[in-house]
């Protein structure tokens, strides 16, 4: 098992910042996300180059914080379809970079119909919005396969691909061999199937297997009356914690965990709680 961080999370920025908090908290890598990590790479095309993320990369492996994934997400269904290519080229021009990075893998979302908001739309469970995320990943993942890098696609339920079932669907039709899953269980929780969370983690395992590469590691209130599941620090929430990390060391035991949404002072304490129940179940 190796324990990341998305880097933006960290609360710092720039590569020797970045690598001395990953050597301090103890954490064995990176989910990076450029923009948000470096001052002066903006989220725009042509951005990143071969060069720059040469260095990036470099730096990052040699000081112990490798970049395991590059987190390009954006909305494929954007209503503004220029919006929406501007963004792919963007995706694509990290997936022409990735090797340079020393990563093989690029990740994003599936988008909602509700643009910028990334929230539940009735459009975004419809064979309209299934059909434009294949195609939009599916010439992704022919881009990814001529640099021989990978795509990850992550699953929300008010996203297109709203539940483990869809995900699955989308992918098998695509048909790419180097397409790869994001795990993402509290994504996938709301208001109505939280209580269920270990059985939509069991379908998830039991759909992609080893096919997930990446496991977002996350805690939360459980919501009552109708109201959603709160995010909080690992470790600080009502999950079964035990329960979810001894179902993913079963299936995966080489899990790569990233701790997505703990920052400040609850990661040492998240930390502490993944390696302790991983050596544990």
């Amino acid at each position: 098992m190796m324990l990341c961080i998305r880097g933006h999370d960290l609360g710092v920025k720039g590569t020797e910042d970045i690598i001395a908090r990953v050597k301090e908290l103890g954490l064995d890598g990176l989910q990076l996300v450029c923009y948000k990590s470096y001052d002066d790479i903006p989220y725009a095309p042509g951005a990143i180059t071969a060069e720059r993320a040469r260095e990036i990369g470099q730096a990052l492996h040699l000081g112990g914080a490798s970049p395991m994934l590059l987190g390009a997400y954006f909305n494929p269904v954007h209503s503004d379809r220029a919006k929406a290519q501007r963004c792919f080229d963007i995706f694509a021009d990290y997936l022409r970079a990735a090797r340079s990075f020393g990563c093989m893998y690029v990740g994003s979302e599936t988008g909602s119909y509700n643009d910028d908001k990334w929230t539940y739309n009735p459009k975004n469970r419809t064979e309209e919005a299934y059909a434009l995320v294949e195609d939009t990943f599916g010439r992704l993942a022919d881009i990814a396969a001529e640099q021989q890098v990978n795509i990850a696609m992550e699953g929300a339920a008010g996203h297109v691909c709203w539940n483990p079932d869809i995900l699955d669907m989308v992918i098998r039709r695509m048909g790419r061999p180097n397409v790869y899953v994001t795990f993402d269980l509290f994504n996938y929780m709301d208001a109505g199937n939280q209580r269920d969370y270990l059985s939509i983690l069991d379908r998830g395992l039991e759909l992609f297997g080893r096919r997930i590469k990446f496991f977002h590691i996350k805690d939360c209130l459980l919501g009552d009356g109708g109201e959603a599941p709160r995010q909080v620090g690992f470790g600080q929430g009502d999950l079964d914690k035990e329960a979810i990390l001894g179902r993913i060391k079963a299936s995966n035991p080489d899990a790569i965990l990233v701790l997505e949404g703990t920052t400040g002072d609850d990661i040492p304490l998240a930390v502490k709680t993944v390696r302790e129940i991983w050596a544990s179940v």
